[in-house]
């Protein structure tokens, strides 16, 4: 149980003790925000009237190099105006990535201008808002193509071995909470398949490259007519049209997904154009990612979103996972 009372405790202090780099009062409130991969902090800071994001790594997840790639690729897209995201923060002395020490382990920490906005909802026009994420990541995917990366600049990649694979980095989905025997042998057929499909599709620069890879509603930010996207913590190299199937995460088997994924589609051709061969490959990605984000619910058990998606979210792979046999093999 990583985050457990007393972790999260031990964590709050770290942030609290970083607070005067940012040139925050040391008294200012300190909240917890959310837990996934990472801790993350809100700061209130009343006197000088300054709110900020601050991130805790998790450890032995990203190296220092890594973060700072992906905070390299956020100042780039935000200079050159392709998306709506907030600003990472420097200390007094420029630097960008903080570290305090927890015991013998040291975490790094991450501080972000605070964005205001609220995550849309299955109840308010998501397929709007899909549509104005289509044309988000027509421009990110153009941007990636074109910009020429920092030396040193290091990413993960969410290839088939990273994702499902035997170096999957969220674990083995085979150990997924409430697997039946038969449902273990649905998944392994899918499994198999996707990793021919994923061969057979391939990894070319028209449909291989640095995307966010993680733009599901609890990373989108709405404000009036501005959508917002935060947490690129797990950008890195994939496929272009996995941006779209994590965009669905944990939701993939809603029976609104076919009109997201067509407002998702309209948008970005509205911006780009989008093979029929990038289209097709939607389902296979959608299917890659639901087997993926099963493995992370195992892996991750100590979660909020892990606990309480439990065997039901593995009693709904299974049953995507039939259905895509059925109209895939």
């Amino acid at each position: 149980m990583l985050y457990d009372a007393e972790f999260l405790s031990r964590l709050t202090n770290g942030v609290k003790n970083l607070m005067p780099i940012w040139n925050i009062s040391l008294n200012a409130d300190v909240t917890l925000l959310t837990i996934s991969e990472n801790a993350t902090f809100r700061v209130q800071d009343k006197t000088p009237g300054r709110n900020l994001i601050v991130r805790v790594h998790r450890p032995d997840y990203h190296s220092e190099s890594e973060i700072l790639s992906e905070l390299a690729w956020i100042e780039a897209l935000r200079r050159d105006g392709i998306v709506a995201t907030p600003q990472p923060i420097a200390s007094r002395d420029g630097s960008l990535l903080q570290r305090f020490s927890d015991g013998e382990t040291v975490r790094h920490a991450v501080a972000f201008e605070y964005m205001p906005g609220r995550e849309p909802d299955a109840e308010s026009d998501l397929a709007k808002w899909y549509g104005m994420l289509g044309e988000i990541n027509a421009r990110l995917h153009g941007h990636s193509r074109d910009w020429n990366r920092p030396e040193g600049f290091i990413r993960k990649t969410w290839n088939f071995d990273r994702i499902l694979g035997d170096g999957a980095y969220w674990g083995d989905w085979r150990a997924a909470l409430g697997l039946t025997p038969q449902g273990k042998e649905i998944l392994e057929r899918t499994h198999a398949l996707l990793e021919t499909q994923t061969a057979a599709y391939g990894y070319g620069a028209d449909r291989f490259g640095l995307v966010h890879c993680d733009m599901r509603t609890a990373n989108l930010l709405v404000e009036d007519n501005r959508l917002g996207v935060i947490d690129f913590d797990d950008c890195g190299l994939s496929w272009f049209a996995y941006d779209f199937a994590a965009a669905i995460s944990f939701m993939e088997h809603e029976p609104f997904i076919p009109d997201l994924m067509a407002a998702w589609l309209e948008g970005y051709r509205r911006i780009a154009p989008l093979d029929a061969e990038h289209e097709a490959a939607l389902p296979m990605l959608i299917m890659l990612r639901r087997m993926q984000l099963t493995a992370w619910i195992a892996s991750h058990v100590e979660t909020p979103t892990a606990q309480s998606m439990g065997t039901a979210y593995t009693d709904g792979t299974v049953a995507l996972a039939a259905r895509y046999l059925a109209e895939h093999s």
